[in-house]
């Protein structure tokens, strides 16, 4: 009866150990997240962006029971926040809110930019969009896109269009706009988005291509006229006006998106679960109406789409900058 017993004991110390080193792996794999999670972005607090980031660390706050924090890292039109990012860790616990500024026009916008976004960086989830819309002052006699072009014909270089800075989509707008209508108008950047309202409602500059949720109200009282808006599908904040394409403006984009990235090398698990949150986040019904009340879209879009998007844009706003001779930012 020994041999048996010996052969039983012998068998169950194999199982035992065929299951502690079964186990060991699955002990050594990290959990994801294990620490706080940094959502860091260029943007002001209370921005379309600023909100998108909040919506997005509210939800992973709640899948994963780990603190989120929302850090606004202004500077250099996103590219002081973009470069803290690409620096970062690639363990998921540093992610950027990125606009396409800091994305697709830096780089041919500045001369040197302190990161690649192409190298260092990886898209997880583009979670909206936000299209400009074309607003003029209530004195200029112009009620149509055509009369516009029509009047800056007849008046080169007199017509102004306000932006919010170089780089920026209200900026490019008029730039694209200027190209595509082969007419002449005077760039006016501003720091300060009130000053630049002002101006634009007492008649110092002639239109501006803006946001619709900082036009809107002004457009509502009566304050400013608004023509067409600047991305390729109508938007629902402002359904009633045209799109620069369909008024003859071919291909005519000049929106802003915002997109979760995260540095170069994090691992494929786990930006596939941020993108999975991510898009919970962004597509319930809260999060719509949200972005909704500011004139924004939901993208939900996979890290290879919203990439493509990237290869896409960034060689078209190069070729523009190039033609508009936009001297480097240095």
């Amino acid at each position: 009866m020994a041999r048996p017993v010996l052969a039983l004991t012998t068998l169950l110390s194999l199982v035992f150990l065929s299951l502690v080193f079964l186990a060991l792996p699955l002990r050594a794999e990290p959990v994801y997240p294990q620490t706080t999670i940094r959502i860091v972005l260029g943007f002001s607090p209370g921005s379309a962006p600023d909100v998108a980031a909040r919506i997005l660390a509210e939800r992973f706050t709640a899948a994963w029971g780990r603190p989120v924090v929302v850090e606004n890292m202004l500077g250099a039109g996103g590219n002081i926040a973009a470069d803290h990012v690409a620096k970062s860790a690639p363990d998921g616990a540093t992610l950027l809110m990125a606009g396409n500024a800091a994305i697709v026009i830096n780089p041919s916008l500045y001369a040197k930019l302190p990161y690649d976004p192409a190298r260092d960086l990886v898209p997880v989830a583009q979670v909206t969009i936000a299209p400009n819309v074309l607003v003029l002052n209530e004195d200029v006699p112009a009620r149509s896109v055509q009369e516009l072009v029509e009047l800056a014909r007849r008046k080169p270089g007199e017509l102004t269009y306000a932006s919010a800075g170089i780089g920026t989509s209200t900026h490019l707008a008029g730039e694209l706009f200027q190209t595509m209508a082969g007419i002449k108008m005077q760039h006016v950047p501003y720091r300060d988005s009130a000053a630049l309202l002002s101006d634009l409602v007492a008649g110092r500059v002639t239109m501006f291509f803006g946001s619709i949720a900082s036009v809107l109200p002004q457009v509502r009282d009566g304050h400013l006229r608004a023509l067409a808006v600047t991305s390729l599908r109508r938007s629902p904040a402002m359904p009633e006006l045209p799109t620069l394409d369909e008024l003859g403006f071919s291909g005519f984009d000049a929106s802003a998106w915002f997109g979760l990235m995260a540095p170069a090398g994090t691992p494929a698990p786990i930006v596939a679960m941020l993108h999975e949150e991510a898009l919970k986040a962004v597509t319930a019904p809260a999060a719509r109406e949200k972005f909704a009340a500011l004139g924004m879209e939901t993208v939900t879009r996979t890290p290879d789409e919203f990439a493509a998007v990237i290869r896409a844009e960034t060689p078209v706003w190069a070729k523009l900058i190039k033609q508009a001779g936009i001297a480097p930012i240095r």
